[in-house]
């Protein structure tokens, strides 16, 4: 995909159970229910699995990369993992900035690498090829539990890049306020920042905080970025409600609100439009 194009998105649904209308997001636990991934047959198993021994990870996976190989070069897929960040410290009756994680929500996070150190010995799941987190503390810290120390392919090492455009929505709360580049850089050094990464944070407001038309463009402008730059087909969010909400709705997803610590996994059909020369 190129950046002369429009790109519009949709989710494939069919493939897990947060698509679905039946699904109560207040009840749902996405360790539970392996992520949501439904128990289903593909077009592709009777070739790929002819003998039924493949988990329905491994299934999944090739009818991904079946989905992408018979696209044309307008169309794109990928699997995103929206991971929302765990629990932060303070409360609506204080003022705090860039708010840091609490107990509970180490906790979490370490619940989350538990699971996915699971799913990828047993169910083999296709992990991320790219990991992308909000510049607030809270996901650095979030995304720093969850994904190190995975049993990760050697082509496929855990090095997450802070991306501006993937952070709560902007303005009046404090504790959306990022802290400067150079905090992020000391204090996690193995993460790697997207080009032109401002040392102070140039987008927070005192007075005027996004609306939803505002969060959902910012969204977007993130997802056409993503896709136009990014040839990876399994890729990590780790983000905040809001954003999720809004990747939701810019996505046309339904809503599925996510208890602190949760992950939502989407599959995205993109479809780009050439611009008239």
């Amino acid at each position: 995909m190129n950046e002369t194009s429009s790109i519009k998105y949709t989710t494939v649904s069919g493939f897990f159970l947060q698509d679905e209308p039946s699904t109560d997001p207040k009840s749902f636990d996405y360790a539970a229910s392996d992520f949501g991934l439904i128990r289903r047959t593909y077009n592709t198993d009777k070739e790929y699995d002819p003998e039924q021994k493949k988990t329905q990870w491994e299934r999944f996976y090739q009818q991904i990369y079946d989905l992408n190989f018979q696209a044309g070069s307008s169309v794109r897929y990928k699997v995103i993992y929206m991971s929302y960040w765990s629990k932060q410290d303070g409360n609506d009756t204080v003022t705090w900035a860039d708010a840091h994680l609490t107990e509970k929500g180490i906790q979490q996070a370490r619940t989350a690498n538990q699971f996915w150190a699971s799913e990828i010995t047993t169910q083999h799941i296709p992990v991320p090829e790219r990991y992308y987190t909000s510049p607030l503390d809270r996901c650095l810290a979030t995304a720093n539990i969850t994904f190190n120390g995975l049993q990760l392919p050697a082509q496929q090492p855990y090095i997450p890049e802070v991306k501006e455009l993937l952070r709560e929505v902007i303005g009046i709360h404090t504790c959306d306020r990022r802290s400067n580049k150079n905090y992020i850089h000391t204090n996690f050094p193995a993460y790697t920042f997207e080009p032109g990464f401002a040392e102070e944070d140039e987008l927070w407001r005192p007075d005027v905080r996004e609306d939803h038309s505002v969060h959902d463009t910012r969204m977007k402008k993130l997802l056409d970025d993503i896709f136009t730059h990014d040839d990876s087909t399994y890729i990590s969010f780790t983000t905040h409600s809001g954003s999720i909400a809004s990747l939701l709705r810019v996505v046309g997803h339904r809503e599925f609100r996510l208890p602190t610590g949760a992950v939502i996994p989407v599959l995205i059909k993109a479809e780009m439009a050439h611009a008239e020369p």
